[in-house]
């Protein structure tokens, strides 16, 4: 059973990751080249499409595993440093999702409000993207370092 738990901790962790990676390096740049109409519109269908099924899943069993297969533990106990990179590996997963609620959630909750405010989009882009790419960098850098430490702690 712990095998399995921390096999779990891992992929879900790095479909996690992955996710992030994705928006940094290809979503995000290729909106990036689009006008502020287009962005603000995409940005809005996105923020509302993404936190569902595969997406919450996925955040909620990164967390989920990574604690249930440090509690578990395996029958013949771990080492020093394999405890100490899963415990890293699951707080920087956990600093993730604080970017996220803390700043990443209230950026896109006042982008959807803009749409009824009137808001000119070059306006409400200039207040979201600078801001979302900043945090999303860091909740990126977070998730793949934390990926990382579960794989060493994984192969340790």
């Amino acid at each position: 059973m712990s095998t399995l738990l921390l096999a779990l901790a891992v992929v879900s962790t790095g479909l996690y990751a992955g996710m992030m990676l994705i928006f940094l390096t290809g979503i995000m740049p290729a909106l990036a080249r689009v006008d502020d109409e287009q962005f603000v519109t995409a940005m809005r269908r996105i923020n509302e499409d993404v936190p569902r099924g595969v997406f919450v899943t996925t955040m909620f069993a990164s967390v989920l595993f990574p604690v249930a297969a440090l509690v578990v533990g395996p029958d013949g106990g771990r080492t020093a440093t394999q405890l100490w990179l899963l415990i890293g590996g699951l707080a920087l997963t956990v600093l993730n999702h604080a970017v996220t609620a803390g700043g990443n959630i209230p950026l896109n909750n006042a982008l959807a409000a803009s749409e009824t405010a009137g808001t000119p989009d070059a306006e409400v882009r200039a207040a979201f993207e600078p801001r979302w790419n900043r945090l999303h960098g860091l909740r990126t850098l977070l998730a793949v370092a934390g990926f990382a430490l579960l794989v060493a702690g994984a192969l340790a």
